[in-house]
């Protein structure tokens, strides 16, 4: 793997203070990129679907009366 200095120099400030070594700094660093990758293709997904099949303005009427709190 390549890094250039500059970003090197900045893991090597945090991981002095955070008191961590660059592979443990690294292995979250990937880990965080790999989740926050996982859940945009989840939402791409998500949107996908929902361009192919629509909401039906009707689809979900029928629970409107199952959302009474008993409050009125």
């Amino acid at each position: 793997m390549t890094l250039d200095e500059d970003l090197v120099r900045s893991v090597d400030r945090v991981v002095k203070k955070t008191r961590t070594t660059r592979s443990a700094f690294t292995r979250d660093a990937l880990r965080l990129s790999l989740a926050r990758f996982n859940i945009a293709e989840l939402e791409r997904r998500h949107k996908k679907g929902y361009e192919i099949q629509p909401v039906n303005k009707a689809e979900f009427c029928i629970w409107e009366d199952e959302q009474a709190w008993g409050d009125e």
